[in-house]
C-alpha cells in the first residue's frame, strides 16, 4: 500500500513506514534546508568541532570569489542560521556560538560524517 504522507496510516509498522513518517515531518524539512547550502554545513560542522568562535573563523580567504563569499556569509548564511536558533551571532562582536536549536540537527550531521564513507566514491 503506498504512503498516504499525511501519518494517519498506520496499518503496517515496518521499519520503511516509520522512516518515511520521520522524514516527512515538518521539522526535518527545516534542516534539510539548512543543510542544502555548503557553506551552512561547513559552519555547522565547524560548531560541532568546536573550531569555531568568530565570523572570521568561517570566512573563505585566498579565493577570487572570497569578496562575494563574505557578503553571502554576513547576509545570507549567519542571518539564516540565527534566525532559525540553530547558531547565535552576534553582529557586533562577529560572535558566533552553538544555538538553542543546535542539538535537534546535531544527530543529522553525526549521521553524515559517521557514514558518508558508505556512499559511492562518485557521490556529489
Amino acid at each position: 500500500m503506498p504512503y498516504s504522507g499525511n501519518g494517519s496510516d498506520n496499518s503496517s509498522n515496518s521499519g520503511s513506514d516509520v522512516s518515511k513518517s520521520l522524514l516527512l515531518r515538518p521539522g526535518v524539512d527545516r534542516i534539510l534546508d539548512i543543510l542544502c547550502k555548503r557553506q551552512q554545513r561547513l559552519i555547522l560542522l565547524q560548531l560541532k568541532e568546536g573550531t569555531v568562535e568568530t565570523q572570521s573563523d568561517v570566512m573563505i580567504l585566498n579565493d577570487s570569489e572570497a569578496k562575494e563569499r563574505e557578503i553571502a556569509l554576513v547576509h545570507t548564511h549567519l542571518p539564516k542560521l540565527d534566525d532559525t536558533g540553530y547558531i547565535e551571532w552576534n553582529r557586533e562582536t562577529e560572535d558566533i556560538s552553538k544555538g538553542p536549536r543546535f542539538d535537534e540537527l546535531e544527530p543529522l550531521l553525526e549521521l553524515i560524517e559517521n557514514h558518508s564513507d558508505e556512499l559511492p566514491s562518485d557521490w556529489p
